[in-house]
């Protein structure tokens, strides 16, 4: 039911009305060793159309921020919790995530970051099974099982909310900038003496 190389998802016919909805199937971009990995929730029409995420105004916020805190976009990677657009750009329905569950986890075990990123409620409450405030927990760090590995995984709000809400700008910067602490150049050894 589904095809994977590498990082990158080849086929997949899980989700019949995502398939119905797609042009195509939006892998993850960025360094195979990346030390950040931020996941969003699904490629909007923007994404879908290019296919790589975070391309539109939320990219361009994503990019910008990441520059205001000493990164650039080519040093991380960005994926998503489902590769297809859902219709009309809805959040996903929790057995799409479930579906492409595995891919995530792939990889994520895969690339190996120091700290995932989850940008919005979405991505957040699904890795962490949990309800999440994402303003109120925003920096938070929480480590989760992937793989049979523990992955420290940051909660972050999601770039476009900085858009309609100008008070999240400073969240979302402040979260990328402790996400940023992250890539030190030290070896793949996690810092978890850090938290």
């Amino acid at each position: 039911m589904g095809q994977m190389e590498g990082l990158d998802v080849l086929a997949c016919e899980r989700c019949e009305e995502l398939c119905e909805s797609r042009t195509r199937i939006v892998n993850g971009v960025g360094p195979a060793d990346a030390d950040l990995l931020f996941v969003g929730e699904a490629p909007g029409a923007n994404e879908d159309e290019q296919g790589k995420p975070f391309v539109g105004r939320s990219g361009d916020v994503l990019d910008e921020t990441l520059r205001e805190v000493g990164l650039d976009r080519g040093d991380v990677r960005i994926t998503n919790c489902v590769r297809c657009r859902p219709p009309e750009n809805r959040d996903p329905h929790k057995e799409e995530l479930a579906n492409c569950r595995e891919y995530l986890e792939t990889e994520i075990d895969r690339v190996d970051p120091e700290v995932v990123v989850t940008l919005g409620k979405v991505p957040a409450q699904h890795l962490l099974e949990r309800d999440v405030a994402v303003t109120s927990e925003a920096g938070d760090v929480a480590d989760v099982t992937i793989q049979g590995s523990p992955q420290p995984v940051m909660i972050c709000v999601h770039p476009a909310a900085t858009l309609y809400d100008s008070s999240q700008k400073g969240t979302f910067e402040d979260t990328l900038r402790k996400a940023a602490e992250f890539t030190d150049g030290e070896s793949g050894q996690r810092r978890l003496g850090d938290f």
